[in-house]
């Protein structure tokens, strides 16, 4: 599938029980593609976990409190000689593991998560991002492969667990669990930094050896 081929099919996906609860489905937000049938050629490739109330009402991911922090700790990421932040609208592409809100937030069943991870997978394969950053238990799971909890997996570089494309890994807490939990604020800059420092080797890394497999 292209990228309208991608979105149409997330639109309109019943393949389970949350599409009859969802108000919008949530493909992803970020820098536009330079032609509508393509997807847009981002850098940085930021992936939650699933949708809430806010993201449910108003189709996009990170909104909300949660999102405001996202931004945030995206402008504080200054990248390249220019020294300019990241921010959801140049460079970086946002999207969720989940397309659509588990019912009250809750956590999404491992067969929902099976359901929806061929989206991201396609999305991961058309966007060729050089670092991809996973926020949360869920996202970090579906990345990698790994159930251990964040903090054990957190401070080093991982491996994508994707049979076609490869890019470094970052995984770091959720905003939203920043928010009720502000003194690991700390460890999640220490993971940004990481994350930072990993782009920058890749990007100075000879092209035919950075590319994707």
């Amino acid at each position: 599938m292209d990228w309208p081929s991608l979105q149409s099919a997330v639109q309109s996906c019943q393949a389970c029980a949350l599409c009859e609860s969802r108000k919008n489905t949530v493909f992803g937000v970020g820098q536009a593609p330079a032609q509508e049938t393509e997807a847009p050629q981002v850098d940085w490739l930021i992936v939650g976990e699933a949708p809430g109330e806010n993201e449910d009402l108003q189709g996009e991911p990170f909104v909300g409190q949660a999102g405001k922090l996202l931004d945030n700790m995206l402008a504080a990421m200054k990248i390249g000689e220019a020294g300019a932040g990241l921010s959801r609208s140049k460079g970086v592409y946002i999207a969720n593991v989940l397309k659509c809100r588990p019912p009250t937030n809750r956590n999404p069943s491992p067969d929902e998560v099976a359901m929806c991870e061929p989206y991201l997978a396609r999305q991961i394969e058309l966007l060729r991002p050089k670092i991809i950053l996973a926020m949360g238990k869920f996202a970090i799971s579906s990345l990698t492969g790994s159930n251990d909890p964040v903090g054990k997996l957190r401070g080093r570089i991982h491996n994508l667990q994707h049979a076609s494309y490869q890019a470094p890994v970052i995984v770091t807490y959720h905003p939203a669990y920043l928010l009720r939990n502000l003194p690991d604020k700390a460890k999640a800059w220490a993971d940004l930094i990481l994350a930072m420092q990993t782009y920058q080797e890749v990007m100075a890394r000879p092209a035919a050896e950075s590319s994707a497999v």
